[in-house]
């Protein structure tokens, strides 16, 4: 039994109340068993054309892969999922190219594009998550939400370093500051899981204009209400205009079910080899990725921020400098 899931999906994208042009790019290929969601930030419309350069780039590659990842099998040696990989590198590949048309045309400079995708593998019966940024993606099981991605932003780093910090604080601290995105620099850090999926499952993709406008228990009681992923993404699309629609709405639902009972299904066991892998006003401000080398640039950014958040912030990174610089 080589393909037991049937899936659905839908997915649109929406301007939004405040904003003139929509950056937002959602890419649905169903023959690819492939998702994705890609938001751009830039000036003269240049977030547009990241994210939509983004989401060719990420489709070409997974296209041109597919019968590479056939011949794969569904682990590699150090037990990490061939397709969670082959889906990090599908990132990678449109982090190159969206630097690379930035780097040549002028009027393309700085720009930058957050991105989630998410590929099934019907083999394995993972569904494969990667990201970089903070658009996300959800998975609705059993009526329960759980969001499966862990924005790459500020306030969730600072909450790394200090999870015990001061809920006054944290509640001051900007929302919309990343610290990855496409565009920024070669060597793009991707976040990438794979989890197992099971009849009745509910994915969702998303960019911040829905998570940043709907809150959790929202987003959980509009995907559980009986309807199909299309109708499920126009709920959704409605409810983050009804809040205010502040940004650009991006919203792709996937349903996950089984055309057969599958106790006692397993995966075919895979038997060769794997290869050897060559190891406007900005919707978002990009604060750099995680090195040393950029703790300097975050400290500055901070500096920007009310004062009664620059001293506990700061106090933050310069400590991590000085850790690593012992």
């Amino acid at each position: 039994m080589n393909n037991p899931l049937r899936v659905s999906s839908a997915g649109a994208s929406d301007v939004g109340r405040r904003r003139k042009h929509n950056e937002d790019v959602i890419l649905v290929r169903e023959d690819l068993s492939l998702w994705s969601v890609t938001d751009g930030a830039g000036g003269h419309n240049a977030g547009e054309v990241a994210a939509a350069l983004a989401a060719r780039s990420i489709s070409n590659y997974m296209g041109a892969t597919v019968r590479k990842a056939w011949d794969q099998p569904i682990y590699d040696p150090f037990g990490i999922p061939n397709g969670g990989r082959r889906l990090a590198a599908a990132i990678r590949k449109a982090n190159k190219d969206v630097l690379e048309v930035a780097r040549h045309q002028n009027k393309y400079q700085n720009m930058v594009c957050t991105a989630v995708a998410a590929a099934l593998c019907h083999r394995s019966m993972l569904m494969h998550v990667a990201h970089v940024g903070d658009s996300r993606c959800y998975r609705l099981r059993s009526c329960q939400l759980e969001q499966l991605t862990l924005d790459h932003s500020l306030l969730i780093e600072v909450l790394e370093r200090e999870p015990d910090l001061d809920n006054t604080i944290v509640a001051r601290m900007p929302r919309n500051v990343v610290t990855r995105a496409l565009g920024i620099e070669d060597n793009v850090r991707v976040t990438f899981r794979s989890f197992p999926m099971l009849p009745g499952d509910r994915y969702l993709l998303c960019s911040d204009g829905l998570s940043g406008m709907v809150d959790h228990p929202t987003i959980e009681a509009a995907l559980t209400e009986p309807s199909s992923p299309k109708e499920a993404v126009d709920r959704l699309i409605a409810l983050a205009n009804e809040n205010g629609g502040k940004d650009n709405i991006s919203v792709i639902v996937i349903d996950v079910d089984a055309d057969v009972d599958l106790v006692g299904w397993q995966a075919p066991l895979a038997t060769t080899k794997p290869e050897t892998l060559d190891s406007d006003i900005p919707e978002i401000q990009v604060l750099g990725t995680d090195e040393s080398d950029t703790v300097g640039q975050r400290l500055s950014l901070i500096e920007s921020f009310p004062p009664d958040l620059i001293e506990p912030i700061g106090e933050l990174f310069k400590k991590n400098k000085d850790d690593q610089d012992d």
